[in-house]
């Protein structure tokens, strides 16, 4: 079996609160966009390993044991007998850079597994499971864009559809730590609803209502991200952001955008679905 794992961008995002158990309490919209990995899941006929995974593509960085895909099958593992698994990840979405690639590659193999083997989990079941893995690895065992708040893992449905729309992600090749990205900032209860102005304002005022509170943090430690977010304004977005803690930066185009990446950045552009009524 061979999927593609997506990652995700946030339409504004809030941090709230400081929790007692340590994490921040957080307001978000998670947009699934359609960067992706791919992720091989196969039984282990090769060796006498029960799990034996490879990767290819971006270098991901620490020990298999460190990786959620290995944390995930682990959990999976006490749960239902798993026959041996050959696992192959081949990276394309950006670490570090705010997108969710790794939740994203976990919750899919949760899913895939679930499906190839028959093990009859439920989706609260395989919710709970990607829970214990991240904050925002539950977003995608449904993939579906939502409304999140607590750690990111309390979601509920939200009416934003950006088929009609180019949407621009940008690299710049810098690794932002989200934990000290997190202790930059203070919490605050932000001015705007975030559900009222994703429901009921155009994109074009977004700009003037939604916010990434990890973004003064990040813009000033590297200013080269805030020029990244301007160029794309310049070039025509009717809304720019940085995605989650960064470093990526995020653009929504009613028409497709032309010379904004320079040479050295990654970069991917989701086309419309369907066309602006």
């Amino acid at each position: 079996m061979v999927i593609f794992p997506n990652c995700k961008i946030n339409l504004g995002l809030h941090v709230v609160s400081k929790r007692p158990d340590g994490f921040h309490s957080i307001q978000t919209v998670f947009y699934p966009v359609n960067w992706s990995d791919a992720l091989e899941v196969v039984q282990n006929s090769k060796n006498n390993k029960v799990f034996d995974f490879t990767q290819s593509g971006l270098p991901v960085n620490g020990d298999q044991e460190q990786n959620l895909i290995y944390k995930a099958w682990r959990l999976i593992s006490e749960k239902r007998v798993l026959p041996p698994l050959r696992v192959h990840l081949h990276k394309n979405i950006p670490m570090g850079a705010g997108l969710g690639g790794g939740s994203s590659d976990a919750a899919h193999f949760i899913n895939a597994v679930n499906l190839k083997f028959d093990l009859n989990f439920s989706i609260n079941e395989k919710l709970e499971f990607a829970k214990q893995l991240g904050s925002d690895c539950a977003f995608f065992i449904q993939n579906e864009a939502c409304y999140a708040e607590g750690k990111g893992d309390q979601m509920s449905n939200i009416r934003v559809n950006l088929n009609a729309y180019y949407i621009l992600l940008v690299y710049p090749a810098i690794h932002c730590n989200t934990a000290e990205a997190y202790s930059a900032l203070t919490p605050k209860i932000p001015k705007y609803d975030l559900r009222d102005v994703i429901q009921s304002t155009e994109i074009a005022e977004w700009k003037n209502k939604l916010m990434n509170d990890f973004e003064a943090a990040i813009f000033s430690k590297h200013p080269e991200i805030f020029e990244l977010k301007e160029s794309l304004y310049a070039a025509g977005a009717l809304y720019a952001s940085m995605s989650g803690s960064g470093s990526t930066v995020f653009g929504i185009f009613s028409k497709e955008p032309e010379n904004v990446v320079q040479s050295n950045y990654s970069f991917f552009l989701q086309k419309p679905k369907r066309k602006i009524l």
